[in-house]
């Protein structure tokens, strides 16, 4: 425990095993989204007589998301690992229930919520934190098996393919990025040899490559991502409409409200490509500095990580780097899909975007995080300890 660790990376005002700048970064962003989801929605909702209609829904996710952060930051660490394996074939369970005749919501082909009472649940948000969950439990109790066997490593991939299957069978290709990407990160971190972590890099590359080729849509939106000026008013039409957006916003944007793009020709404005919106309301330097943000929480992600590391906190400390590579690979690929450094996907910025699910899921790993931080600083893994009163 290193407590002049804790002390430098809390704020006046806050108890010392909160960390300030964590949760200072969250709040910007999580504010950011609010006033960009109300900026980029209020034509979509004036367009059926309720121009808020789209702000109250995401606030009211925000506030979802706030209090199930509040009830992760009970849950001590060693409860999460000991839970872990129940929680990823909940995870699974609920893939599965998605795909159920009647049961599964189909929105533009694709079938990935499920309708509780006036709620859409989408499942496979939730499917990201149990798999780190899970993986984190796996890399400690099989850490010599992981680094010297090839066995260690293939035995989790297997399981990870079972809910990318499941996930692909919505479809929900991003998400499917998503999570490979975080398991591959984690089990490098977990310690996997290089030869064996690149063997399996090249497969994945090979797989996605496969899945690009036999699916004639996907293939589309690749080689429209190469080119979208050849076809601007149809497979490169989102793409096209989002650099005009770039463009138009020069380096300080036309002023927040004032974006043309997001009223008239960007579809998923409040989703998928409201970084498009940022960039043309903002510039680049509200582009920037949203990256900026993403990094900060980033490096708190792997600070809280290495702190727990270095108490001897394993699974707490695999937990935290895998919530840093997920947000981080999911806000890297969203802007990058914005910008036309990615093929198109269907993935929402975290805390930014409009999507109920996933800002409730991100808010909740935030939480996770702020109490592995706390358990660094203070030592105290007993549930509901943490203080709420300044020191």
């Amino acid at each position: 425990m290193n407590t002049a660790v804790c002390r430098s990376r809390g704020m006046r005002g806050l108890p010392s095993g909160v960390d300030g700048w964590l949760l200072l970064d969250v709040l910007l962003l999580a504010g950011l989204g609010v006033v960009m989801v109300s900026s980029a929605s209020l034509h979509l909702g004036g367009a059926r007589g309720e121009p808020f209609a789209y702000l109250e829904k995401h606030l009211l996710a925000l506030f979802l998301g706030v209090t199930g952060a509040f009830l992760a930051l009970q849950v001590p660490s060693r409860w999460l690992e000991r839970a872990s394996p129940a929680l990823y074939f909940l995870g699974i369970a609920l893939l599965v229930l998605v795909l159920i005749p009647g049961v599964g919501k189909t929105v533009n082909g694709a079938t990935r919520w499920v309708a509780v009472g006036g709620f859409n649940l989408q499942t496979s948000e939730f499917m990201k934190l149990f798999m780190i969950f899970y993986m984190a439990g796996y890399l400690v109790r099989r850490k010599v098996e992981v680094a010297h066997t090839l066995w260690g490593v293939v035995k989790p991939v297997m399981l990870v393919a079972l809910a990318a299957m499941l996930l692909m069978a919505q479809p929900d290709f991003g998400t499917t990025a998503v999570l490979l990407a975080t398991v591959m990160g984690m089990l490098f971190l977990g310690g996997a040899p290089l030869w064996q972590f690149g063997t399996l890099f090249l497969l994945v590359l090979l797989g996605g490559a496969a899945l690009v080729v036999t699916s004639p849509y996907r293939l589309e939106r690749v080689t429209s991502f190469l080119d979208p000026w050849s076809d601007p008013l149809d497979s490169g039409y989102q793409l096209s409409q989002a650099l005009i957006a770039f463009g138009r916003g020069e380096w300080t944007g036309v002023g927040l409200g004032n974006g043309i793009q997001k009223q008239f020709y960007l579809p998923e404005a409040h989703t998928d490509f409201i970084m498009a919106v940022i960039g043309e309301e903002f510039g680049l330097v509200g582009t920037l500095a949203v990256i900026l943000l993403f990094a900060l929480l980033v490096w708190r992600a792997f600070s809280i990580g290495a702190l727990a590391e270095a108490a001897g906190r394993r699974y707490a400390a695999h937990v935290a780097w895998g919530i840093g590579l997920w947000l981080g690979m999911q806000a890297f690929i969203n802007i990058g899909v914005n910008v036309g450094l990615l093929p198109t996907k269907g993935l929402t910025l975290p805390f930014i975007s409009y999507g109920s699910n996933s800002l409730i899921v991100s808010c909740v790993a935030v939480g996770v995080l702020l109490r592995i931080h706390w358990e660094n600083c203070t030592g105290d893994e007993s549930a509901g300890g943490v203080p709420w009163r300044a020191s």
